[in-house]
């Protein structure tokens, strides 16, 4: 039984491969580049090739530039909208029985700051949005078609394969920096966003949880539960006996995108999931040397 995991170089690829193996499905990673299948999921052709070769149980649309900035309008547009029809459009030809999970984001959803269900309206509020909108209304229509197609709307989320430029990461790293005699001054914007600090490992599982059952094919996934910056800065700095307040400065001129992003998991709750990894846990796994 095979899983075709494409964006398998990120932090949830790496997860959800090593999940699958433990449940005995063999995960076939997909990416442009580094290591694994070489493919371009905005590529049909080589979507199409690979579907028709590895006939799989599972494929995994996890493959993004996670950010909403403008000038990655057309490649998070080739990523995940033509990805997501290169796929489906593949599977509906070669494979109509492959589960197929697409990866959505809580920010493609209208944010007022309260608890965000799959049933909350979509808001277009950037093109890393568009693109995760286009993607799930794609799949609805593939749906109708008879493929099972699920969506997972993933909430913040963070494992120590974070990138360093990522603010959860780059908080650790100044840390044992800072520990190790650095003396350094970190810089960042508003300590006071509110987001959710849960374990890529467990989102992986949730991924993994919602395609095995056929009765919900839409789902936030996430712990819902917030912290701010903040709180993340004091349990890395606690973890090596310093204070942050004597070592970060914060920009005053810095706009977030949002003061709060939660999710409201009770439909993945319903399942049978939730996440065991708390704030404390993954710092320590983030502050490991």
């Amino acid at each position: 039984m095979n899983a075709l995991i494409f964006g398998a170089n990120g932090q949830d690829g790496h997860y959800l491969a090593d999940l699958c193996r433990t449940k005995g499905i063999s995960p076939i990673g997909i990416s442009r580049t580094g290591n694994g299948t070489r493919g371009d999921v905005g590529n049909y052709e080589d979507v199409e090739a690979l579907i028709k070769k590895y006939t799989p149980a599972y494929i995994f649309h996890l493959a993004a530039r996670s950010t909403t900035r403008h000038d990655t309008l057309f490649e998070n547009h080739q990523t995940i909208s033509t990805g997501t029809l290169n796929i489906l459009e593949s599977v509906k030809t070669h494979c109509p029985r492959a589960r197929v999970f697409l990866a959505g984001s809580g920010l493609q959803f209208l944010n007022t700051g309260k608890p965000i269900t799959e049933n909350d309206p979509f808001e277009a509020s950037s093109p890393y949005a568009v693109a995760r909108i286009q993607s799930v209304y794609a799949g609805r229509y593939y749906r109708t078609l008879g493929i099972p197609v699920y969506a997972g709307y993933l909430f913040h989320h963070e494992s120590p394969l974070r990138k360093p430029g990522h603010v959860s990461k780059m908080i650790s790293l100044a840390a044992q920096r800072i520990a190790a005699g650095s003396g350094e001054t970190l810089e960042l914007g508003d300590i006071s966003v509110e987001k959710e600090w849960t374990f890529a490992g467990d989102v992986a599982e949730a991924m993994l949880t919602l395609v095995s059952q056929d009765s919900v094919f839409e789902a936030v996934i996430g712990s819902g539960v917030t912290y701010s910056i903040q709180d993340w800065l004091a349990q890395c700095f606690s973890l090596v006996g310093r204070d942050w307040r004597e070592h970060v400065r914060i920009r005053e001129d810095f706009v977030p995108e949002y003061g709060r992003l939660v999710s409201d998991p009770a439909t993945m709750r319903s399942l049978g999931w939730s996440p065991r990894t708390g704030l404390p846990e993954l710092a320590r796994l983030m502050m490991a040397p």
